[in-house]
């Protein structure tokens, strides 16, 4: 049967928000979240910042609030939810539609890029671009930067002039941060810097390329959504019905991102952003933490709302990250704690070389091993895939069998990329670098 729902007050004016009573609702907030998870959740209209200690609940959160606002009768169409990868859109989504119903499934949740693509694609026309347009990953857009190097004769040049990853990156960077390629190179690369004018020569003829040939890379998809929502009149189908945006990470945005976030919440100023500026690592790609330092001054009367109780770790734990980030000079202030019950104290060791590191995690593992702990239960973390090598060998010289998780994506490897090639030919007989690709099987 169909579920019903009685409103216990309604203000009198038009445009305030419907108020439920909590014993109308299929699930039990209250009961289901602990206090400050229950404020985010039931906090609905209005601008607000969750500010997520590590291991505090903040997917929790995000699903909970989605399913609470479709049992609100909120159209799920309108319910906007941006997270940094498809999986975990993906599993949110599932895990509210599992907790309440399959209209969970149906909001737009996704990458600020699928987003893009999306929007780019719907409102071509508003945009003034092809809706058929080819979507560059970051291998192509390496391979078309090197063709305008070659095309240069950049190699040819006595000092030693930036391979194509690096100028991919510089370009990227700077339409990520808002910055100049001079600045850039000042700032990350200064032993490049002499050649900054053939960089920006590059970069020119990179985007000039793109636009003849109807090609967005990953950044464009970006800056097309930003330039579009930019634009009031012509956005303001898309914005007006958007009631309700959610973004994830929030600390992890780029400057590119944030304005993309403000011109999304323009007309309806609902927004919740979550997350942590104690754990902001993507400061290589562009992130930036002042963007969640400063969401307070981009809506007005933006409420706090701090997630602290951790349902991850040991107070040991908890106590020595709690130490750390007192020592933050910019920060929110938050005390992690937990109920759970006291374990070990974290311990700190200092290994003078990359092997000594790997033999010292090995003798633990082996160690680990004698005291009946499985090996399943074992996980050693790295920060980039190509950091575990020197201890894959040492494992390996052990005898300990391990599985690896990340590398190369599947999307990368050379077989597709040529399959894909012929796929973007046919649908777009103008994207050269498919045809270089191809070309080059023969």
């Amino acid at each position: 049967m169909p579920k019903k729902y009685r409103l216990s007050k309604i203000n009198k004016a038009a445009s305030a928000p419907k108020i439920f009573e909590e014993s109308h609702f299929e699930i039990d907030y209250r009961h289901e979240l602990n206090p400050a998870q229950f404020e985010a959740v039931t906090s609905t209209e209005g601008a607000y910042l969750v500010i997520a200690g590590a291991g505090t609940g903040k997917t929790r959160t995000l699903v909970y609030r989605v399913a609470r606002l479709v049992e609100m009768g909120i159209d799920p169409k309108s319910i906007l939810l941006l997270t940094f990868t498809r999986k975990a859109a993906r599993e949110m989504m599932n895990r509210a539609a599992i907790l309440l119903d399959n209209r969970c499934s149906k909001i737009n949740g996704g990458t600020f890029h699928s987003f893009a693509n999306l929007t780019l694609r719907k409102y071509a026309k508003l945009i003034g671009i092809d809706s058929g347009f080819t979507i560059l990953d970051q291998g192509d857009s390496q391979d078309v930067i090197n063709l305008i190097r070659a095309q240069l004769d950049l190699v040819k040049l006595k000092k030693r002039f930036p391979n194509k990853q690096t100028i991919n990156k510089i370009i990227s960077l700077s339409i990520n941060t808002g910055k100049k390629i001079e600045e850039i190179l000042f700032e990350e690369y200064p032993h490049f810097a002499e050649h900054v004018e053939k960089i920006n020569e590059i970069a020119k003829i990179y985007s000039a390329y793109k636009r003849k040939s109807e090609l967005l890379d990953y950044d464009d998809l970006l800056v097309y959504l930003r330039d579009f929502l930019n634009d009031k009149t012509k956005s303001q189908t898309l914005t007006s019905s958007i009631k309700y945006v959610m973004i994830d990470e929030f600390q992890d945005t780029n400057k590119l991102q944030a304005d993309i976030v403000l011109g999304l919440a323009q007309h309806n100023n609902n927004i919740m952003v979550v997350g942590d500026d104690s754990q902001s690592v993507y400061s290589f790609r562009g992130a930036n933490f002042k963007n969640i330092m400063n969401f307070p001054k981009l809506f007005p009367d933006v409420k706090i709302i701090m997630l602290e109780e951790n349902y991850r770790s040991t107070q040991e734990v908890l106590d020595f990250g709690n130490h750390i980030i007192e020592t933050a000079i910019e920060k929110y202030p938050k005390q992690l704690f937990t109920r759970k019950t006291s374990g070990e104290l974290p311990a700190i060791i200092s290994a003078t070389t990359e092997n000594m590191q790997s033999r010292f995690i090995v003798d633990r593992i082996l160690e680990l091993r004698e005291e009946n702990i499985p090996l399943n239960d074992i996980a050693v973390l790295f920060r980039s895939s190509f950091s575990s090598f020197d201890l894959e060998i040492e494992l390996n010289k052990a005898n300990i069998p391990y599985q690896k998780f990340g590398g190369m994506k599947f999307i990368e490897t050379a077989h597709v990329k040529d399959v894909l090639a012929f796929l973007r030919i046919a649908e777009n007989p103008k994207d050269v670098v498919s045809w270089y690709r191809v070309l080059l099987l023969h």
